[in-house]
């Protein structure tokens, strides 16, 4: 059963959210770590990307040349599992377990927030982009390989034409949910409004929690209504 000054405490707390915190010196710094934050998300989706990329690009069974005259070959499958099963494990640990263990490695800061998205995204995106690859018609594929195409031609011409505004629409939202994904790993010392947020509360300040979440809302809805402009763009 709460006690009344426990519940004496919290509506304190509650009541000091309004007003929320606009004076000149707090306001530049909500706006230096929100800065932050997009680039912990932006820099995190990148090193997803360049680990995404080359997975799924090894995992689609389309690129195989020795299937081209049936079962694929023992040392091609073995290689393509071996990049699926490491999407798994990468994809597997959440972003905040990753974080955690980062912090302690190269602490606090945003170098442990763009690693832990890196990882674990790039383990989503690359199973994401094996799976569009793969629903691409192999047509246009397999004929290039059978005329003597190598694998990155292969791809260029006869599967990234076909599945680019997908691959382009599923990367952006990825980079969406980063941007959220960031504000909460500020919580475990990865940086940015997240970690600012988690000092205000500990500090008990309402009022500038309430001027970062406003913010935090503010953020996520831009990013929301740029990735559905920049999808709509793709069409």
């Amino acid at each position: 059963m709460l006690e009344a000054r426990s519940l004496s405490a919290t509506a304190h707390f509650l009541a000091s959210f309004v007003p929320p915190a606009v004076d000149a010196d707090f306001l530049r710094l909500v706006a230096r770590e929100t800065w932050r934050t997009v680039a912990i998300a932006t820099a995190g989706i990148s090193v997803a990307f360049v680990l995404a990329v080359p997975l799924a690009f090894v995992a689609t069974a389309a690129l195989s040349v020795s299937s081209l005259a049936g079962r694929m070959a023992a040392w091609p499958a073995t290689v393509r599992q071996c990049a699926r099963v490491l999407m798994v494990a990468l994809r597997t640990v959440p972003e905040l377990v990753w974080a955690l263990l980062f912090v302690r490695v190269v602490g606090l800061g945003p170098t442990a927030g763009v690693l832990a998205i890196g990882l674990t995204y790039g383990g989503m995106l690359g199973k994401v982009f094996a799976e569009i690859l793969e629903s691409c018609d192999a047509h246009p594929t397999r004929t290039l390989l059978a005329n003597g195409s190598g694998r990155v031609q292969a791809f260029l011409y006869g599967l990234l034409p076909q599945a680019a505004t997908e691959l382009t629409s599923y990367t952006i939202y990825r980079w969406e949910c980063a941007i959220r994904s960031s504000v909460v790993l500020g919580f475990v010392g990865a940086g940015g409004l997240g970690q600012q947020m988690d000092s205000s509360l500990k500090m008990l300040a309402g009022n500038e929690v309430a001027t970062m979440l406003l913010v935090f809302i503010a953020l996520v809805a831009l990013a929301d209504a740029l990735s559905a402009w920049l999808r709509r763009m793709l069409r």
